[in-house]
Formats: structure tokens, C-alpha cells, sequence
């Protein structure tokens, strides 16, 4: 059976695949200049109906793909962000046995039960009802849909990564690791238990804001089938005409989502990586509502410090630092060609803050990308993908209001509300001593040979005036305090750092007393 359905998905997915490399090609060799638009398009839409019509996983595959710009040119990225996770729903007579054999018969358990599914997504479907007199939302996961997923991972497994290959060679390497994440992806996604457990963590994050809200769980009618949650209706956040009937400020609305995920981002680590419109709402008073948390991103401190540090240098316009982190963050090759990075990073940053970049500035970078960046694309981690995807469906929700919108503002804003930017420099002395620590256990292996050294040249510093005595007394002093710090640093940062001073002082004291 598998075999059959391999054969079959391949075949349908062979033009897409063959446009996609010769497409590829072309916007490479050409820096995404120069192309037919419209034949772009025409591709990528070629490449959304052939997911929709291949079923669930392929479905939740091209989402995962929207957000890989080392795979995919521009206009398939941006056409392939339109592919939601909705599908029609399947009949209730079907969806029944699964609510009754988990919770218990429905007309016992609910007040009312609408039987027309609000919503029908890729592995499960919505309904509206009532209990104990509150308005809920029942999420309920597809009949027969954990078989049909393993089935088509295995196909998916044994397609992508040769597909991959054909389109580009150099994709072999970062295509295993991508298809890897999927699969835990989409095996959380089909536990509600776990996207219980998500959407409470990150409601407890975000209480103290007061721009957002998240539904309560009702456990008692909850499962690992089963989602049964409070129903607070709203507004889709790209409805314009609803909005403006409503008077929502549209532009302080584009502001507080990036906050609202910003914050969920760069302050605690966990967030929600699947915010297409479908899944966000807006109060009457403006107020955000944010549903559907089965696609959920994390990421480790380290990594979260990382990005903060990524942004703070952006928001001081300094390209060099911005450099460092995304190296650090393992988004450059290992080849990568840093006057390139630097200056369309330096390009970039004019154009957040506004300001055009010169015309021939703009030519002379393209030329010389053209020769290095096309053999050495940016990298994009497994742990990045989603925080990646994330922002990349919010940058299309500020494009469809069209409002005058700063990120780079936005961004300041976030790093100085949450009090990020201590955060961050205390994350660079981090780094910088870590780097320091590494030299000093190379210095210290070859400790025996400096200690020689010192022995045979013992008789020469006994020879010296007092003066030198002084200041060699003081080196050695001042070297055996920032030695001892060093090493303070590792379990005691504070005292560390005051060790580090210290030493400073006392080989000044020691210069000072040599001139006398």
C-alpha cells in the first residue's frame, strides 16, 4: 500500500518538482532579478493544489516550506504563505464515535451541540456548543487520521529527501534535519493533550499584557481527541471593512501583534508559530485573541539571548555585531563571505529606518553577492525554522493593512518594556569571556614550557632595578588575580567581572610606581 501511494505522490508531485529546480536556477543566477513574475506564481500556486490535494501531512509540508527562503525562491514563499490549514470537514455521523467514546454521550455532556463544523482543519475540525449555560469550542481530531499521517510520513521520508537532492545538491544536508522536525511537529500537533499544555503555558506568560487573550481549557472534557475550550468570539485580524466598522485603530493593531509575538519570542522562549489570520482575532476594544496552539515553537536561553542580541545590534545599527550573532546563531555557511553580510546588513538597516540605499551601493553588493552568496546560501538551523515561519506570516499580516509601520521601532520598544537590553550585553561579556576562557585552557596546557622559561630567565629579574621588581610583582599580582577571576566567572559572574577590574587597577598602581 505504501508503495503505491509513494509511486502515486511522486508522479504528482514530479512537475512541480521540475519547475521548481529550473525556477531555482534562474533566481540564483540572477539575485531574484530580472524573472517572469507571473511564471513564478504560476509554479508556486502549481505547488499549493498539489499539497491541498494530497491530503493532510503534504498540507502541513508546505506550510513548514513557506518559511524556507534557502529552499524556495521569494514569490514561493510568499504563495505558499496563503496555504492555511483548512480543509472541508468530514460528515458528524463520522466525528461522534470519537467525541462519545472519550468524554461520554453528547447529549449528556453538552447543553447543545452544533453539527455543522465551524471550521475544518488538515487533522482535525471545530464545532460550536454550549455546556452548564457557556458557549465552548469543541476541537475534535479527524477519524482515521493517525494512520493516514504515518502512512504518508513514511512516503513523504522517501520522496522529499531525493527530490531535495535533484533540485540542488547542497540541499541534501539541511533537508534530513528539516524533515526530522516535521515529524515531531506533527505528531505534537495530534495530541491535544500537549496543545493543552502549550496553550496553558503560554496563557500564563501572557497575562500580565493586557492587549491579548487566550481561551480557558475545559479539562474535564479534554483529551488527547479531544479540545474543548472557551469560546471568545472576535474579529479576523485581516478583515479590514469589519474593523474600520468597528473603529479598531488598524495601525496600533499591526504594532500589538508584533508585540504581542515579539515578547512571546525574545522574553519566554515558547510561542505560537502558526499565526495566519485563521488564528488570530480582535476584539471589539482592540483586544487580540489568539486560537489554534497545536504548531508551537521553542527555543533554549542561549538561543533566545542570541536573538535578542541579534535585534539589539540591529536597533544600534551596527552590522559588524549583527554578524557575529547570526554566526553564532548558525545561520551563515561556514564559508560565508563577511563584507557581503556585513554590507547588505548595513543596506538593511538604512531601509528600517528609511532611509533608500544609493543606487549604485545597491548594484556593486548584488555583483559581488553574485559571485559568493549563490555558492554559499544562509543557513537556516533546525531550532530557527518556526521562529522563522512565525515571522514571516506576521510580516504578511502588516503588508495586508498597509499602515505606516517602523518594525525597528517596534523592536525598541520591546527590548527596552521587557528590559531585554541588559539581557543582551550581559550575554556579549558572557561570550567574550567564554572566548577568553577557551584561550586560557590552550595557554595553560603548555603551562611546563612557561614555567621553564621563567627558571632560566630567574637571574636576569633578580638583576633588575627595584623599579622593574615593582612592576613585575604587580604583573604577576594583577596576572594572578584576573587568572583566579576567570575561573570565579564561571559560578560567580558579579565577583568574576569585580576580579577582572581589579586586576586592571593593580597593574595601573604597579606602571605608576615604576615611573617613580
Amino acid at each position: 500500500m505504501v508503495l503505491v501511494r509513494t509511486v502515486y505522490v511522486f508522479f504528482k508531485l514530479l512537475p512541480t518538482i521540475l519547475a521548481l529546480r529550473k525556477d531555482r536556477i534562474l533566481w540564483i543566477s540572477n539575485n531574484g532579478k530580472n524573472i517572469d513574475q507571473k511564471r513564478f506564481q504560476k509554479n508556486a500556486r502549481r505547488i499549493l493544489n498539489t499539497c491541498i490535494s494530497l491530503g493532510p501531512v503534504y498540507i502541513k509540508f508546505g506550510q513548514w516550506l513557506s518559511s524556507r527562503a534557502d529552499i524556495l525562491p521569494q514569490p514561493y514563499l510568499v504563495e505558499l504563505s496563503k496555504l492555511q490549514d483548512s480543509v472541508p470537514p468530514v460528515p458528524f455521523d463520522k466525528v461522534r464515535p470519537v467525541i462519545e467514546r472519550d468524554i461520554g454521550n453528547i447529549e449528556e455532556k453538552f447543553d447543545s451541540l452544533d453539527r455543522n463544523a465551524l471550521s475544518g482543519a488538515s487533522l482535525g475540525q471545530v464545532y460550536k456548543a454550549t455546556k452548564n449555560g457557556q458557549q465552548v469550542i469543541v476541537k475534535v481530531r479527524r477519524p482515521g487520521i493517525e494512520k493516514m499521517v504515518e502512512e504518508d510520513l513514511k512516503v513523504l521520508m522517501k520522496i522529499i529527501p531525493f527530490a531535495m537532492k535533484f533540485v540542488d545538491p547542497n540541499l541534501r544536508f539541511s533537508i534530513i534535519p528539516i524533515m526530522k522536525q516535521f515529524v515531531e511537529s506533527i505528531h505534537e500537533e495530534m495530541d491535544y493533550s500537549k496543545e493543552s499544555e502549550n496553550l496553558k503555558n503560554i496563557k500564563k506568560n501572557m497575562l500580565p499584557y493586557e492587549n491579548v487573550v487566550i481561551p480557558n481549557i475545559h479539562d474535564d472534557y479534554s483529551t488527547k481527541n479531544i479540545l474543548t475550550m472557551e469560546y471568545i468570539p472576535g474579529i479576523k485580524v485581516t478583515n479590514i471593512e469589519a474593523l474600520d466598522k468597528k473603529g479598531i485603530d488598524r495601525q496600533k493593531l499591526v504594532i500589538d501583534v508584533h508585540k504581542v509575538f515579539f515578547t512571546m519570542l525574545l522574553r519566554h522562549s515558547i510561542f505560537h508559530a502558526d499565526p495566519h489570520p485563521g488564528n488570530i482575532s480582535v476584539k471589539d476594544d482592540g483586544t487580540l485573541i489568539l486560537y489554534d496552539f497545536g504548531m508551537i515553537g521553542r527555543l533554549n536561553n542561549e538561543t533566545r539571548l542570541r536573538l535578542v542580541r541579534l535585534y539589539l545590534a540591529l536597533v544600534e545599527k551596527d552590522p559588524s555585531r549583527t554578524v557575529n550573532a547570526m554566526d553564532e546563531l548558525g545561520m551563515l555557511a561556514p564559508d560565508f563571505n563577511r563584507e557581503v553580510i556585513e554590507k547588505g546588513i548595513e543596506m538593511s538597516i538604512k531601509s528600517m529606518y528609511g532611509k533608500k540605499p544609493d543606487e549604485m551601493e545597491v548594484e556593486a553588493l548584488m555583483s559581488l553577492a553574485n559571485k559568493t552568496m549563490s555558492k554559499f546560501p544562509f543557513k537556516l538551523p533546525k531550532h530557527l525554522a518556526l521562529y522563522l515561519r512565525m515571522s514571516t506570516i506576521i510580516e504578511g499580516i502588516y503588508h495586508t493593512h498597509k499602515v505606516d509601520f517602523k518594525f525597528i521601532k517596534v523592536l525598541r520598544q520591546i527590548l527596552e518594556e521587557e528590559s531585554l537590553i541588559k539581557d543582551a550585553y550581559i550575554e556579549e561579556i558572557k561570550h567574550s569571556f567564554k572566548k577568553f576562557a577557551k584561550t586560557l585552557d590552550d595557554t595553560l596546557t603548555i603551562a611546563p614550557e612557561i614555567k621553564k622559561f621563567m627558571d632560566e630567565n630567574r637571574m636576569m629579574q633578580y638583576s633588575n632595578s627595584k623599579k622593574s621588581s615593582t612592576l613585575l610583582s604587580g604583573s604577576i599580582l594583577s596576572a594572578a588575580v584576573f587568572l583566579g577571576s576567570a575561573f570565579l566567572f564561571q559560578s560567580n559572574e558579579i565577583l568574576g567581572i569585580a576580579g577582572m577590574i581589579a586586576s586592571g587597577v593593580i597593574i595601573g598602581i604597579s606602571a605608576l610606581f615604576r615611573k617613580r
